[in-house]
């Protein structure tokens, strides 16, 4: 019986009868095949464009901030610092700066006349005294380069006397206590220009235009309760 079952699957040719299907399939599975899938290939490099962030191309505007007006303590001591920094560069390429001379001729003083003047600044109070002279300041009994060291304040100190043309005709006496080296120079300028006042009425103007007649009454605000300083409070802990 077996036998006769192989007989019956082989062809007269002696092969297998269900190999010529298998063969059929595989041409029909080679045809579909022929597509190429290329152009999905082409479609993803757009994709990529989606990283790119929007408006990045642009430039930023640059806005320029607000410039707040100077107050007139912080024109004088620009003022001043421009003077000690132009004395600076003469001192080093050893050229002498002539200074500009006073719209008005200095009024002669008599030879008894005092004219005296209260300045203050901060804590400081400074009680100064014109007398005709030479240009000599003292200050305590000491003259003004070794009680103020600092050219920065020699310069503010003396800043009326400079601007009035009066600085190589008076001699000034002054007498100052509290406050700090800072404080002190602003009281003597403020006081000799108090006292420029009395000798010149006609200064007023142009002192005043520059801010030394002005008290400036800025100062250290105090310490609170509770506060490290005036307005720092400690770290917040939540627990």
């Amino acid at each position: 019986m077996a036998e006769d079952e192989n007989k019956d699957l082989e062809t007269p040719e002696g092969e297998p009868q269900e190999e010529q299907p298998e063969a059929v399939e595989e041409t029909q599975v080679e045809e579909p095949q022929e597509p190429v899938e290329e152009p999905k290939a082409e479609k993803d490099p757009p994709e990529k464009k989606k990283d790119v962030i929007p408006g990045a191309d642009l430039e930023p505007i640059a806005v320029e901030p607000e410039k707040r007006p100077l107050s007139a303590e912080e024109k004088a001591r620009k003022e001043a610092e421009e003077e000690e920094q132009r004395a600076r560069e003469a001192a080093l390429t050893a050229d002498t700066v002539e200074e500009e001379a006073a719209s008005r001729a200095p009024a002669k003083l008599e030879g008894d006349a005092r004219y005296l003047a209260t300045g203050k600044r901060k804590n400081a109070i400074a009680r100064v005294t014109l007398l005709p002279g030479s240009g000599k300041i003292e200050i305590n009994g000491r003259p003004i380069e070794e009680f103020f060291p600092r050219p920065l304040h020699q310069t503010t100190a003396s800043q009326p006397l400079t601007i009035t043309g009066y600085e190589n005709s008076v001699d000034v006496k002054v007498r100052v206590h509290g406050g700090g080296i800072s404080g002190q120079a602003g009281a003597v300028r403020h006081g000799i220009a108090r006292a420029l006042i009395e000798v010149d009425p006609e200064l007023r103007g142009e002192l005043k235009r520059r801010g030394f007649l002005t008290r400036d009454a800025r100062a250290k605000e105090r310490r609170k309760a509770g506060l490290k300083k005036a307005r720092k409070r400690p770290q917040f802990s939540k627990r």
